[in-house]
């Protein structure tokens, strides 16, 4: 509704200010169990909200997608080789999918997300995804 907003740092802390709903985060100051033991692998670049605002997905640049509230989790890159870091993630329309890109324009699916290509390979680096 535009009445605020998050801010992820790379270690995974999320910050929400206004009424963004905090669902959660990817911090580990001590050392846990469970799927976040330890700390992260490679540091966050990218944090995309659920429509309703009450979840949202983290992704590392190793590519790793961490899911917080009503984010669903289906699938990520991590502990796969890549040949650029993710830069960035962004949902399908209906929220059953995501995206995520690499530095080097390759584009990863997963849900019901469609591939429709890839950016060219030598070309200036990605940055973002925007659908």
């Amino acid at each position: 509704d535009g009445g605020g907003y998050w801010l992820v740092g790379a270690d995974g802390g999320v910050f929400s200010f206004g009424d963004a709903q905090f669902e959660g985060s990817a911090y580990t100051a001590t050392p846990v169990t469970g799927p976040l033991a330890g700390r992260l692998a490679t540091p966050i670049v990218g944090m995309a909200p659920t429509a309703d605002g009450h979840g949202y997905w983290l992704v590392a640049s190793g590519g790793g997608v961490f899911t917080f509230g009503r984010a669903p989790y289906l699938g990520s890159m991590g502990g796969r080789r890549l040949s650029g870091p993710v830069v960035a993630v962004t949902p399908t329309r209906d929220h059953a999918g995501y995206w995520l890109v690499g530095s080097d324009g390759g584009v990863f699916t997963f849900g019901n997300a469609v591939f429709r290509g890839a950016g060219p390979p030598g070309g200036s680096p990605a940055v973002a995804l925007s659908r």
